[in-house]
């Protein structure tokens, strides 16, 4: 993982070297190992990187043997091994690697198949990178499927074209930027930016209707697990006691003594657990228990309100984003991360996609049918670059710390969004009640010594990480924006911030430190998903029950009915889209997911 900043099209590259190189230190710490910068004719490309295969040669740029092909690439390729041999077999002799990078093959799949070499290779990974090609003068820039890896393009007012890992990279030297949209490549030579893959997960129609059996399943995230398990140096796993992450925790450490890439002996082959919360939180005992049954040596970490309080402005900046959800979740991540790099941990394996995929959140115990169903996880799919992806990365990445994640690996997704999602609803075949990914919890339930988990985790009800830390978290965010955001404040909120209007004086206090930071109506403003939800759902799901209108809050807390500890009857919180009370159905005009 690392950070990359990218400037095309450039009346003479030599005269703003330094300029670039400036920009490129607001996301140095996304890459604190080393620094490189390519810059040549109309192009620069500077890369800070974060060393984790090869930390002895794989500094980027990357190039080919004649130097006339650049890569700037933040991501991990997993099967990086896999490509390397069919390209072997398809050009013997042909392409001469020169580092033992990962990503290194991205190079050569270019040079050898051209503008559609992520079409016709199956690369699975976490990427976002740029390509310049000296021979023909063009570049190229793409994305993964999924988002892992944010990216963003933006325009300046000499005519360049700039593109970077975080907007603050170009935030104050571009008239214009926006999002650049998971799995697409845009090419120079075209001036078109297309998919160049179409998950069969990406439409909800057809929807999958053959049965997987358990052992299917199963195989799938094993094998998923220990190709992320890849590196050179020590890396540890997320663990929050849930289920996600207890089960990616479970796999690792069976695997761990012998798994770091190309069957070579592991970095560091004891597994070392973090988790976070507050004092007392339902996280730390979980995590506790499951780090003792899997013998990893755990690293529990206490923050208190305050610190969490504190810290909220400089995760804002990091991650930047005025979603309250994210947000809120992202503070206790962002403490953490900083005492995991302290370990001399790099790099972490985590639990992330797996509710959008079996649908883990309690609010899908309401879904109609088989098909609202799968409709839901197709759309939180395809929303988590704006959320969960973009927190995950960038809380972690703040310190230098990179979280890979596996539920999201491209051959997993296959699999687990491809079978009959009658499997994975809160309700069997007879109608009868049962709990949430309740699929994915019976694929690894194995007696005796075959056991993962011990049942108690197994069976967890599903806890969201910002309710998981400690209740207290959420409900002291909330006090505290109360004190210092007035109600006439909230009263002009509408003319102060006309994108995006934040309704609650979380929202409001949240969108204040984002605009000191990037402004308060333009462009980095539009790159924010901003939506309605309950207990993380899409704004779509709100009208599954009459009982969620007016209690769209992210916290599982809000279903009532369902949260062992949800908030009574008498809880309303305003509307993002509106700001409205009542019980009406969200204004999707108003609340926009990109």
């Amino acid at each position: 993982m690392c950070g990359i900043l990218a400037l095309f099209g450039l009346p003479d590259a030599e005269a703003v070297r330094k300029e670039v190189v400036e920009a490129a230190k607001l996301i140095r710490h996304r890459g604190p190992d080393w620094s490189g910068v390519y810059c040549e004719g109309s192009t620069i490309i500077a890369h800070e990187r974060l060393a984790i295969v090869d930390p002895d040669s794989g500094d980027q740029p990357l190039f080919n043997k004649a130097k006339d092909i650049v890569l700037g690439v933040n991501g991990e390729i997993y099967n990086y091994i896999e490509l390397q041999e069919n390209l072997e077999q398809r050009a013997p002799g042909k392409h001469q690697f020169i580092t033992k990078s990962d990503c290194e093959c991205l190079l050569h799949l270019y040079a050898e198949d051209g503008l559609e070499f992520l079409d016709k290779n199956e690369v699975c990974g976490m990427f976002a990178f740029v390509i310049w090609d000296k021979r023909s003068d063009t570049y190229i820039v793409a994305r993964d499927s999924v988002g892992i890896i944010p990216l963003y393009i933006g325009w300046g007012a000499d005519g360049s074209v700039r593109v970077a890992s975080e907007l603050k990279a170009l935030h104050n030297t571009c008239e214009r930027y926006e999002l650049f949209p998971p799995g697409h490549i845009f090419d120079s030579k075209s001036g078109q930016r297309r998919m160049f893959y179409t998950p069969r997960w990406m439409e909800p129609t057809p929807m999958p209707t053959e049965e997987i059996a358990l052992l299917t399943l199963r195989d799938a995230f094993e094998t998923a697990v220990t190709s992320h398990m890849m590196s050179d140096v020590p890396y540890g796993v997320l663990l929050s006691g849930g289920l996600d992450s207890s089960l990616v925790a479970s796999i690792m450490s069976r695997h761990i003594k012998t798994s770091s890439g190309g069957g070579n002996p592991a970095a560091w082959p004891q597994l070392h657990s973090f988790c976070t919360g507050l004092e007392g939180s339902p996280d730390l005992k979980a995590a506790a228990d499951v780090a003792k049954y899997l013998g990893t040596t755990h690293h529990e970490y206490v923050f208190t309100v305050q610190e969490g309080l504190d810290a909220i402005p400089d995760v804002i900046y990091h991650l930047e984003t005025f979603d309250v959800t994210t947000v809120r979740a992202a503070t206790p991540m962002y403490l953490m991360a900083r005492r995991i790099r302290a370990t001399g941990v790099k790099m972490v394996l985590s639990g992330e996609g797996a509710d959008e995929i079996f649908g883990g959140y309690l609010y899908f115990h309401k879904a109609p049918n088989a098909e609202e169903f799968h409709a839901e996880n197709v759309r939180k799919l395809k929303q988590l670059h704006l959320y969960d992806c973009l927190r995950a990365n960038k809380s972690m990445m703040a310190w230098g710390v990179e979280a890979r994640v596996p539920f999201l690996d491209r051959r997993f997704l296959d699999v687990s969004m491809g079978f009959d999602p009658k499997q994975k609803m809160c309700v069997d075949k007879d109608g009868k009640p049962r709990m949430e990914k309740w699929v994915l919890r019976k694929a690894f339930d194995l007696p005796g010594n075959r056991a993962y988990l011990p049942e108690s985790v197994l069976w967890r009800q599903k806890e969201q990480f910002s309710d998981g830390v400690g209740y207290s978290w959420i409900d002291s965010i909330q006090a505290h924006a109360g004190q210092i955001i007035t109600d006439q404040q909230m009263s002009t909120a509408d003319n102060r911030f006309p994108v995006k209007t934040p309704r609650t004086k979380e929202a409001y206090m949240i969108r204040q430190f984002f605009a000191q930071r990037f402004g308060e109506n333009g462009a980095a403003a539009q790159t924010v998903g901003w939506q309605d939800s309950i207990a993380c759902s899409s704004e779509v799901a709100l009208k599954w029950d009459k009982a969620f209108q007016g209690r769209a809050d992210a916290s599982g807390r809000s279903v009532l009915g369902i949260h062992s500890a949800a908030y009574d009857t008498a809880y309303k919180t305003a509307s993002q889209s509106s700001g409205a009370l009542e019980e009406s159905g969200p204004d999707a005009k108003k609340a926009r997911t990109a």
